[in-house]
């Protein structure tokens, strides 16, 4: 990535303050304890992060946005990864509003970004039918009905999906499940006639639901970009959300690093700190290139986005990949070397390993990325 600008340089300076005074770790355990994981997030801290512009940070300015790049909203979401902040800004901020950017029409845009901008939106995809992520796996189905459409089917697990004002639906309109052809997007308000939404109860606090469709009739202009053609734009989104994910979880894995070293840095046993044990050090090491190896992935992946590189997904699958095995790894070691404090749900260890397998699961696990990467790559 190249050097940071003054701008970006204060933006990530001012998300980096926020998360540590007004959304430390405490606030997702008390958000679990209150009721909250219902919901996924806390309103009102999501207010504040869209009232301070990190919302629109990707939308245009004529919509209300700041026009300010890929890049730069990774800077952000890093910040909002280390302490594990459960907000829609990665569903509705990045991948909704990137879903209008590049398949929406003047009309779609002018509709939907300025509320995803402003936060009185949240957007997410639905994609996803089962277990596994498969965005060629798409059975929900979408009839055309006179000029319109009637959706009917059901997709989970839905990121955000409780709260979500805004599905965009990936329907089967021709074909059959694994083909491209034949997939189309739609743009439908989460409280249209016949879609019904259940919690989804997941080890870790992010609203995710079951969505169904009945027979839930769509104007002709719910279309996102082509007819049958939609597979290639829904590639193009899920990048944008699975190179996001990766800043979110390099931001965690980093937190979770200095943590650790700072435990290692103040536990004494037999008399002496136990980061002077060389065995420690070792593992600590390692942990410190594998996120170094980490970023360097994560920030190239930015980059490529906001150069519309060719290579955007190779590169995006090459950052979900290592930044899933290493938040995993970094989180499993805190446990570990913090002993048994680090089982407790007190501690913020626990917390750490949770995000790491539930984001290792959205957009695609580190298994999914690797198949993808090889198959891009022709190995």
């Amino acid at each position: 990535m190249p050097e940071l600008t003054e701008e970006q340089i204060m933006l990530r300076d001012a998300a980096q303050s926020w998360v540590r005074q007004r959304a430390p770790v405490s606030a997702l355990r008390r958000l679990g304890a209150n009721g909250g994981a219902v919901n996924g997030f806390d309103p009102a801290t999501y207010a504040e992060i869209a009232e301070m512009g990190w919302a629109s940070v990707i939308v245009p300015e004529e919509h209300g946005g700041a026009d300010f790049g890929y890049a730069s909203l990774g800077l952000v979401l890093e910040q909002l990864g280390k302490t594990l902040v459960a907000s829609p800004l990665l569903s509705s901020g990045l991948a909704g509003a990137s879903a209008l950017r590049l398949g929406g029409t003047a009309e779609q845009q002018a509709r939907w970004l300025p509320g995803i901008a402003d936060g009185s939106v949240v957007a997410t995809i639905a994609v996803d039918e089962g277990a596994r992520h498969d965005p060629l796996g798409i059975r929900l189905g979408a009839e055309a009905d006179g000029a319109g459409w009637r959706l009917t089917g059901r997709k989970q697990p839905v990121l955000h999906g409780i709260a979500a004002d805004l599905l965009i639906v990936a329907a089967r309109t021709a074909g059959s499940p694994g083909e491209a052809d034949g997939i189309t997007l739609f743009l439908v308000p989460a409280d249209a006639a016949g879609i019904e939404r259940t919690a989804l109860v997941e080890i870790e606090t992010r609203g995710a639901a079951a969505i169904d469709f009945d027979n839930v009739a769509l104007d002709a202009d719910a279309v996102l970009g082509q007819v049958g053609k939609g597979a290639a734009l829904l590639d193009a989104i899920l990048d944008r959300a699975r190179i996001g994910a990766a800043a979110e979880m390099l931001g965690a894995a980093q937190e979770a690093f200095e943590t650790t070293l700072d435990y290692l840095r103040t536990r004494v046993q037999f008399g002496e700190i136990i980061g002077t044990f060389q065995a420690l050090q070792h593992r600590v090491s390692a942990l410190y290139g594998e996120i170094e190896l980490t970023r360097s992935a994560v920030e190239a992946a930015l980059a490529a986005l906001d150069r519309d590189g060719p290579d955007v997904p190779e590169l995006a699958s090459i950052a979900k990949v290592l930044a899933g095995e290493t938040l995993r790894l970094v989180a499993s070691e805190m446990i570990q070397l913090h002993g048994g404090i680090g089982m407790t749900n007190e501690h913020d260890a626990g917390h750490y390993y949770k995000r790491a397998r539930v984001a290792d699961m959205s957009y695609g696990s580190a298994a999914y990325h690797r198949e993808r990467f090889a198959a891009l790559t022709g190995h």
